[in-house]
Order: structure tokens, then sequence, then C-alpha cells
């Protein structure tokens, strides 16, 4: 019987590892095969008259103008930076905070019920954060700072933030807890507080966790739509204050793709805003990895 066991484990050996070889390789083919669609819906764009220049460099986007049609990218890039940027500023420092508060100074049954509770947040739809942020938020935002409008790039900001903070802390309090506990007790040890030991050991010791942590907030706060467009107030312009409306590339796409012709040069173009979306994902992930291994390469140092 031992004999046909370890028969059966040797025949199934290659299998299973072609199932897992084919499973990797499925999700590199997946991403491939959706940025190829994107970028082959949206290059018939500039054989309709897509002006690259004038797409890449105007603050114009008049899509539906009787004159002349424009469609000028700038100032939902720089949307679509300012509210991403703005969130992670206020994500990051809560979102690590929390995740050392949870990893090294609460009680195990607070614990516990903390990462229910942050698991709860990143559960709620987007669409019901939209609605926090023009029902509730808006109107605070308004009394607070004598706004005209409460929906802009400061109320869509601390929505996203509050969006990817639960992310954030999740996978940053798992980096931390797999610090090895020797880790601590040495620095306990030398008489460090705890405050010491998570600010010259845990920190550094997670911090390629801590790193992805951030950067699936980040990943978070670009691609989100339904949020953006009900909380910044979807106005077309570069924005110069907090107070100011502002639109992104998401929910351009979610806003006007299904009031568009199909095959005409509008929407191609979304697609091409879409192209443009992937693009920024894949410039993230790249720069992330890059910054890691360059980590690992100090460390082996």
């Amino acid at each position: 019987m031992k004999r046909i066991a370890h028969a059966l484990d040797a025949a199934s050996e290659p299998i299973v590892e072609a199932v897992i070889r084919l499973c990797g390789w499925s999700a590199i083919g997946l991403v491939v095969a959706i940025l190829a669609f994107v970028v082959a819906q949206g290059l018939p764009a500039f054989a309709n008259g897509l002006d690259l220049r004038e797409f890449l460099t105007s603050v114009n986007w008049r899509p539906d103008s009787p004159v002349k049609p424009q469609f000028g990218m700038l100032a939902l890039l720089t949307g679509s930076l300012a509210v991403m940027l703005l969130a992670m500023a206020i994500a990051v420092p809560i979102g690590i905070a929390a995740s050392i508060y949870i990893s090294e100074y609460c009680a195990p049954s607070t614990r516990e019920l903390l990462k229910i509770v942050i698991e709860l947040l990143a559960a709620i739809p987007s669409v019901v954060w939209g609605f926090i942020g023009y029902a509730v938020l808006g109107p605070i935002i308004m009394r607070v700072t004598d706004a005209a409008i409460g929906i802009n790039l400061l109320n869509g900001a601390i929505i996203l933030a509050l969006m990817s903070v639960p992310i954030i802390v999740s996978v940053g309090e798992d980096a931390l807890r797999a610090v090895p506990d020797s880790y601590r007790e040495a620095a306990l040890a030398l008489g460090a507080s705890r405050w010491q030991v998570a600010w010259a050991v845990l920190l550094p010791g997670a911090r390629n966790g801590l790193l992805a942590a951030v950067l699936l907030g980040v990943g978070r706060a670009i691609g989100e739509t339904m949020a953006v467009l009900m909380a910044t107030g979807h106005a077309v312009q570069i924005p110069h204050s907090l107070l100011d409306p502002v639109r992104t590339l998401t929910a351009t796409i979610a806003a006007e793709l299904g009031e568009t012709v199909a095959g005409g040069t509008h929407y191609r173009v979304l697609f091409v805003l879409g192209s443009v979306l992937m693009l920024m994902s894949l410039a993230v992930n790249l720069t992330a990895e890059w910054i890691v291994h360059g980590i690992r390469g100090r460390d082996a140092a």
C-alpha cells in the first residue's frame, strides 16, 4: 500500500505542478488580455481624428460640442492625481498608526474586535461612501470652511482615505505581526520602550509588507469610481484649492460611457482614458517592485 501511495504521489506531482503553473500564468494572461482589449478599443480614436497633443495638454473636455468636440485629458488627470495624493496623505499615516496600535498595544480581545470592525468598513459599498460624502460630509465642509459647495476635492479625498484605511490597516497589521518576536524581545531587553520598538525595529522589519499595504491603498484610490463621482463635484477644471470641485478619469468613464454611440470617437476616447488608468496602475506596481528590490539589495549588502 505504501508503494502504491508513493507511486500515486509521484504520478500526481507533475499534474499538480502543471495546474499551479497554469493558475499563475493565467493571471498574467488575463491582465494582458484586458490591457490589449482596452487599447484595441481606444486606438481607432486616433484614426478618427483625435489629436494626441490636444488630448495630453488641453484642459477642455467637451465631447458633445456641436461645433467642435474637444477631448482634453489634462484636467481629468490632474483631478485624479490630486484626489489620490490627498487621500493617501490622509490615509497612510492613519493606517500605519492604526496598524501599530492593533499589532502592539491592543489586548487580544480588543484586537479581534477592531479587526472585525475594520473588515466591515472595507465591505461597505463605494456607492454608500458616496452617499456619506454627498449627504453628510458635504454639509459639514460647507459649514466649517464657508465653501460654496461641499462636494469638492477635499470631500472626495476624505472619502477615498476612509475607503483605503481598512485595506492599509489589515495588510499592515499582518506585516507587523509577521516580524519575529525575537526582534521585539531583543529590543526590550536593551531597554527600549514600546514606541521605540515599533519605530526602530518593527517598521524597518515590516517595510516590504507596509509598502504593499500602501500600494493597495493607492490602487483603491486610483480605481475608485462611484464615490468620487458623487463626492468631488464632477467639474472639469484644474483645482487651485482643496475646496474646488474636480472630475476624475474613472468618474468620467462611468458617467459618459453609457451615453455614447458605440464605435464613435467619444466612445473610443473613453477607452483611451481606460488605457491611461491601466498604465498608471502598472507604473505604480513597477515603481513598488523597483523600491522593494532596492531595499532587499541594500539589506543583502
